[in-house]
C-alpha cells in the first residue's frame, strides 16, 4: 500500500517538476532538460530528480549546476502546487544515464547484427 502511494507521488512530482522547469525557471545555464523520473525516499523527505539534457558534456554540467542552484525555488513552487503533501521533499538533481546506456546497447546490437550478415 505504501509503495503505491510513493509511486503516485513520484509520478506527480515528475509531472509538476517538468512544468516548473519549462515555465518558471529562467536561468540561462539551464538548457533543454527533461525530467525522466523521480525517486523519493520512504519518509518523503528527499527526492532525487533524474534529468536528461540535450547537448554535450559541457551543456549537461551547466544545466545540472543551474538546476541545483534553483532547487530551493523549485521546491517552493512545488509546495504551492502540492499543498496536499505535508512536507515537500528536498530536491537533488542528477543526470539520468539510462538513456545513454540504452543507446549504447542498441549500437552494440546493431553491430552484432551487421557482423552476422
Amino acid at each position: 500500500m505504501q509503495s503505491r502511494r510513493i509511486d503516485r507521488i513520484e509520478e506527480q512530482l515528475r509531472i509538476e517538476l517538468s512544468e516548473i522547469l519549462e515555465r518558471e525557471i529562467q536561468d540561462p545555464r539551464i538548457g533543454l532538460a527533461t525530467v525522466t523520473h523521480v525517486k523519493v525516499s520512504p519518509d518523503l523527505r528527499h527526492a532525487r530528480v533524474f534529468v536528461t539534457v540535450l547537448g554535450d558534456e559541457v551543456q549537461r554540467k551547466k544545466t545540472l549546476q543551474g538546476l541545483r542552484s534553483a532547487a530551493s525555488h523549485v521546491r517552493r513552487s512545488l509546495s504551492k502546487r502540492l499543498h496536499h503533501l505535508r512536507r515537500v521533499p528536498e530536491l537533488a538533481f542528477d543526470y539520468d544515464e539510462d538513456l545513454e546506456k540504452e543507446m549504447r546497447i542498441e549500437e552494440l546490437l546493431e553491430q552484432i547484427k551487421h557482423e552476422g550478415e
